[in-house]
């Protein structure tokens, strides 16, 4: 009887451990292919983001999307270089580096997805998240200089919505980027890319008239090109930097 049950054990992990890793396995239920990753060229860009990453009420402008401010952000896109492909929002109540009242750091940051922190990196104010998306794992966002909650933790899972902490401090603006796992590789696309057009109506209430009005295409920033030492600008070019809100 001994020999038949260890039988019976082995025939049962024979029939519960591939079960177990078929489990393990499965596949997203988003169209990202089975690599983890998203052909913006061929399949588009969603519009999934729901939720919006700060209190909009709080904010006076927004940069374009390959803006000359700030500094050169295209170590994650293979094909551009030398212009911002991020977005600062720079709050209401003076620039930055001085204080504020309300200070900035009053203004909540929230996840805009569902999904996990696959990175906590520490900057010269705050914290810069990085945000894997559940529905779209091709889909990371980064938020930049946030005064986290001490609870928050790489690897924890978040909800939508969910409020992550702060902005960091009067030193900075809050900046939010989006990076996309291509066949080709790395890829940045605009946070207004991927947000629904219901969301998008609350910067319509502001003023923004589109989202390309948030957005310089890669044709006008080449025909408008910029100079770069290391990340720094050194032209601006002739194209406008900001959107105001009203």
């Amino acid at each position: 009887m001994e020999g038949f049950a260890d039988v019976r054990h082995w025939i049962a992990l024979a029939i519960i451990v591939p079960l177990a890793l078929a489990g393990c396995h499965k596949k997203s239920t988003s169209n990202s292919n089975g690599n983890g990753e998203w052909d913006i060229e061929t399949q588009g860009i969603p519009k999934f983001v729901q939720t919006d990453y700060t209190d909009l009420g709080a904010i006076d402008r927004i940069s374009c999307f390959r803006s000359a401010y700030g500094h050169d952000y295209t170590h994650d896109d293979h094909l551009e270089h030398c212009r911002s492909m991020k977005h600062y929002f720079w709050p209401k109540g003076g620039d930055p580096g001085w204080s504020h009242n309300p200070s900035w750091t009053t203004i909540p940051i929230r996840s805009p997805i569902a999904g996990t922190v696959t990175r906590l990196m520490p900057e010269f104010t705050g914290i810069q998240i990085w945000i894997g998306s559940d529905a779209y794992p091709a889909f990371e966002f980064r938020i930049f200089h946030v005064g986290i909650s001490p609870t928050l933790l790489e690897g924890d899972k978040v909800s939508e919505g969910q409020v992550l902490g702060h902005h960091g401090g009067d030193e900075a603006m809050s900046d939010i980027a989006v990076r996309v796992a291509t066949p080709n590789g790395w890829r940045l696309v605009s946070y207004f890319d991927v947000m629904t057009d219901e969301l998008f109506q609350t910067y319509v209430s502001r003023g923004v008239v589109s989202r390309s009005q948030l957005i310089i295409t890669k044709a006008e920033r080449d025909a408008d090109s910029l100079t770069c030492s290391g990340e720094q600008f050194i032209t601006t070019g002739n194209l406008e930097n900001w959107v105001p809100l009203n």
